[in-house]
């Protein structure tokens, strides 16, 4: 009876100290977190089909597709995790090399530009439509995974359930700073309905 209610009186004072707040608001970063690896992963998959289409009509546009390729590469050998979350030195590298994947495929898309028969090919322009619509994705999984860090930064930084949270080991999560998240936060844009410059020459 004694051991009964103990376990009551330990149940009711870390509920009312915040620590079932904590694991709910833990599990919403988690998920948010899961669904922006999981667009992340949708347009790296479809880097390489897109790298292909546009090599058969710029295949000498080198430095501008190995950029690319190496950018997937860099994000690729990145462990993306859900612990990721919990190491901010690691969150921060895998959030730059994911910037530096969007500026990659800006690029390759600005390519098309030069290129009247690429800028008509279906697969290419299913291939942009595709990236278009994941970038997006993107966007919105983000900004729930900000809304769901920002939301459980406060209350374990927030008397009393900071007691809690340094009880159990809770500590703040990393979240898109300004400067990455306007790195990231610009999906690739090219004006498909503008005139193709004038070629040069020969190509």
């Amino acid at each position: 009876m004694f051991r009964w209610l103990i376990t009551l009186f330990m149940i009711t004072t870390l509920s009312g100290c915040g620590y079932n707040t904590l694991q709910s608001t833990d599990e919403n970063i988690t998920a948010s977190w899961a669904e922006v690896l999981n667009q992340y992963q949708r347009r790296a998959d479809l880097v390489p089909n897109l790298v292909n289409v546009v090599k058969g009509y710029a295949a000498h546009e080198k430095d501008v597709l190995t950029q690319v390729i190496e950018a997937r590469a860099r994000v690729g050998a990145i462990q993306a995790t859900p612990e990721l979350i919990n190491d901010e030195e690691a969150f921060k590298k895998f959030i730059a090399a994911q910037g530096q994947m969007t500026s990659a495929i800006s690029r390759l898309l600005a390519v098309a530009e030069n290129y009247p028969q690429l800028k008509a090919d279906g697969l290419f322009r299913d291939l942009q439509a595709q990236l278009e619509g994941t970038e997006n994705r993107i966007a919105v999984a983000r900004n729930r995974y900000i809304a769901a860090v920002k939301e459980y930064n406060i209350i374990v930084r927030s008397f009393p359930t900071n007691l809690t949270a340094m009880l159990f080991g809770h500590k703040t999560k990393p979240s898109f700073t300004v400067e990455n998240e306007k790195a990231i936060s610009e999906p690739p844009k090219v004006d498909f309905g503008a005139p193709a410059p004038a070629m040069a020459p020969g190509q």
